[in-house]
């Protein structure tokens, strides 16, 4: 495979950095000016100003109050939840030897959504644990079942996927029979369309969760990106090389299953950007995680960014839920990494 050979050259680092910068940039930019109110650049600049430093410019409060606490905390939330889910799928392609592994594949984003209408709709937990915290002990489950299902059936690395796709449909289930049996009309359309990926009601205080567990969830794939290297040649050759694989294994599984709980509980269930992105990624900068996971954290932000505008723009006087616009990308590429994985006859 083919890519951009960097290695210790310093000045081209720096290049892509600010490359990368300057994407996610024009990225936002786009979010707060486009939509069914468009909004001159000008104006969106005086709005931020306003907004994040009160320097008073003359901007009409409507438009103020668009970009400002709706577009600009929106397209945050895409970015940190983007940027999550695909570090989420680079972690767990490694950790499992499989280029088809990510959190909606595997089910952990259906464990999550089942924790998270548990608490939501039968009140699991009380005001202790939160959508958060059922998310994360939904999306635990979902990992624990899939591994017993896949250590069950040899665990061999195509097993871990059905293991997936059995788990994902059983907790699909159990989510549809909570809501169905047990919900409001008024709480089914709510969860149903939550379900389906929605950052219309992302406001700040969730960017005050998210952002922090993205951080957290960054930094301690970073900590392990040689770890990630070595798990390439498999869980042996990793243990030769002084690798702890059981605890590196359970710290990044954990990672993230909180990083994938946090996002669903705040904006549902969202696929494919942990499949696509990081293959994506890889080709660009190779298979080195201490590249490939600052590369998966940008790219994953900005793809999400524009999924996002795509979702207000695609169909006049209507916001397509974001897993619609992820699903339309992700399943033509789930499609060409599966043909391209195939083996020969």
């Amino acid at each position: 495979m083919s890519h951009i050979a960097i290695g210790p050259n310093w000045p081209a680092r720096l290049a892509l950095a600010g490359l990368s910068l300057a994407a996610l940039v024009v990225a936002i930019a786009l979010a707060v000016t486009v939509g069914e109110m468009p909004i001159p650049l000008g104006v969106a600049f005086r709005a931020l100003g306003n907004g994040l430093f009160g320097l008073g410019y003359p901007v009409s409060a409507i438009q103020q109050g668009v970009i400002f606490e709706y577009r600009l905390s929106r397209a945050l939330m895409a970015a940190l939840c983007g940027g999550a889910l695909a570090l989420s799928g680079a972690i767990l392609q490694a950790l499992l030897r499989n280029p088809l592994a990510e959190p909606y594949i595997l089910g952990v984003s259906a464990g999550a959504s089942t924790g998270a209408v548990a608490v939501m709709i039968l009140g699991f937990g009380g005001a202790t644990l939160g959508l958060s915290g059922g998310a994360f002990l939904g999306s635990v489950a979902a990992l624990v079942l899939v591994g017993l299902l896949a250590a069950g059936a040899g665990g061999a690395s195509d097993r871990v996927i059905l293991a997936g796709v059995a788990g994902s449909q059983l907790f699909n289930a159990a989510t549809a029979t909570i809501v169905t049996t047990m919900a409001s009309a008024e709480q089914a359309r709510g969860v149903m369309f939550w379900l389906l990926g929605n950052f219309g009601g992302v406001r700040w205080p969730d960017l005050a969760v998210a952002a922090p567990v993205a951080l957290l969830g960054f930094l301690v794939c970073m900590v392990h990106a040689k770890a990630l290297d070595a798990f390439a040649f498999g869980a042996d050759a990793a243990a030769s090389l002084g690798i702890h694989v059981t605890r590196v294994r359970l710290v990044l599984l954990a990672t993230t299953a909180l990083l994938t709980a946090t996002m669903v509980a705040i904006v549902g269930t969202v696929g494919f950007v942990g499949l696509v992105i990081p293959h994506a990624a890889r080709f660009l900068v190779g298979p080195g995680h201490a590249r490939l996971l600052p590369a998966c954290l940008v790219i994953g932000a900005v793809f999400m960014i524009l999924a996002d505008v795509l979702s207000r723009i695609l169909v006049p006087q209507q916001i397509l839920p974001i897993g619609i616009v992820t699903a339309l990308v992700g399943a033509p590429a789930f499609a060409l990494i599966l043909y391209r994985a195939r083996r020969p006859a």
